[in-house]
């Protein structure tokens, strides 16, 4: 890992909170993902399963966690399985966790290798009376894709036909939802790479400079400052582009007098930050443009202020999109006859505002949480309006990350530049 170590505390909390909600004398075990395969012998990068990085910290392919808070044997109610490390393997790969090491990382005593752990999970599953397995239900996964985690639930109910079964899965999307003051202070790192790679790419951007030149200066910038990788698919749309809400390509020229849309964040420590920001290529808003930058941040700053413990996700959405409504109204983009007009599947706004406004971050970009029940203190979450104009050939979409209060929320990205006056000011200090 690239990152400074982590305080072990985060993850024995995390620990604490979910076996609190188990079941008398019941076991818990989190396999971690599996290497994927690409061509011939080569891998896909490996990325940890997020809720055995929840739980642990430790990154390493191969690692399980397992919970049996009744256990009798009172020294195995927590275990860390890792990949046993051997010279070979490490000739090849590099250094693997050794066990003072992963506990280290994790808090974890009980740290065992993968090759010998079948016989003190058998031993567990023979005084469980129910056990929580896990898989991925995060409501944005791609069910159609081949699921390792359900692969691992067959086979071990089919070993153990009789047991209780639950779903971890269902603990963890309350759990996780909830960020610790501890997890906001590893966010905040990430925010705050983040923002040093936007205040470089505003000194570095000019026309002429290629898209993919200021993906360079980001990630530049992340690796600088420690960061693991990109939180998720950097994007860099200047221009028409910035209508294409994940466009990734980032191989265009930023041409003099357009907005480039840049949307990234760097991941630290595990965690995500997810900032965009539209600014002018040569550093200074035109009339029009700074119109419309002005709508789409008054409608974040409504939208912040109004992310409050009590409300629910559909409520906050439906007011902000009425308050889109009429900032499309205030610059011209609808006419009170559309309104009138529309068709209340298809609002008029929607032609110029089609995404949401708001989704949970975490270890994932976009995170656990629920959409309908109201939110909670503690959740954090992205604020990112936008409008997209076709026929002007501009996207604009403003995105900051808010963490919630008991009494409101709190701004992560405060201290970074948002206003057309901050923007403009900082680019002109080149």
């Amino acid at each position: 890992m690239k990152y400074s170590a982590i305080d072990p505390k985060l993850f024995i909390q995390n620990r604490q909170r979910f076996t609190k909600a188990m079941k008398p004398n019941s076991l818990a075990i989190f396999p971690g993902n599996l290497n994927l395969l690409t061509n011939g012998d080569q891998t896909h990068p490996y990325v940890p399963n997020s809720d055995v990085l929840w739980l642990s910290g430790v990154r390493q392919e191969h690692t399980m966690v397992v919970l049996y808070p009744d256990n009798p044997d009172t020294s195995a109610r927590e275990v860390l399985v890792i990949l046993r490390p051997n010279e070979q393997l490490e000739k090849w790969e590099g250094h693997k966790l050794t066990k003072a090491e992963a506990s280290a990382i994790s808090g974890i005593k009980n740290v065992q290798f993968a090759d010998s752990v079948d016989a003190m999970l058998q031993t567990m599953m023979h005084h469980a009376d129910t056990v929580y397995l896990n898989t991925d239900e995060n409501d944005r996964m791609d069910g159609s894709l081949f699921r390792p985690d359900l692969e691992f639930v067959k086979q071990w109910m089919a070993r153990f036909p009789l047991h209780r079964y639950e779903r971890a899965a269902r603990i963890l999307k309350d759990l996780r939802s909830i960020k610790t003051k501890e997890e906001i202070v590893v966010v905040q790192e990430a925010i705050d790479i983040t923002e040093k790679a936007f205040r470089r790419v505003m000194q570095f951007i000019r026309p002429g400079v290629m898209e993919y030149e200021l993906e360079a200066e980001i990630t530049h910038e992340f690796l600088c400052n420690r960061a693991t990788r990109h939180a998720y698919g950097c994007i860099i749309a200047s221009g028409d582009r910035a209508r294409v809400l994940h466009y990734v390509e980032n191989n265009q020229e930023c041409k003099d007098g357009e907005i480039v849309l840049m949307d990234f964040g760097a991941e630290y420590g595990n965690y995500a930050a997810d900032l965009t920001r539209s600014i002018p290529v040569n550093g200074k808003f035109s009339k029009r443009q700074a119109q419309v930058y002005n709508a789409v941040l008054h409608v974040h700053n409504f939208a912040r202020g109004i992310l409050k413990p009590g409300i629910s996700i559909n409520d906050y959405t439906k007011k902000v999109n009425d308050e889109t409504e009429k900032q499309c109204l205030k610059i011209g983009l609808i006419s009170k006859s559309d309104i009138k007009n529309q068709d209340p599947e298809n609002p008029a706004y929607r032609k110029y505002f089609y995404h949401g406004v708001t989704h949970h971050l975490g270890l994932d970009v976009h995170d656990l949480g629920t959409r309908v029940e109201p939110i909670k203190a503690g959740m954090l979450f992205t604020v990112e309006p936008g409008l997209y104009i076709e026929e002007e050939q501009i996207g604009i979409r403003i995105e900051n990350d808010v963490w919630i209060t008991r009494t409101g929320n709190q701004d992560l990205m405060k201290n970074i530049p948002i206003t057309v006056e901050e923007i403009e000011a900082a680019m002109k200090k080149k």
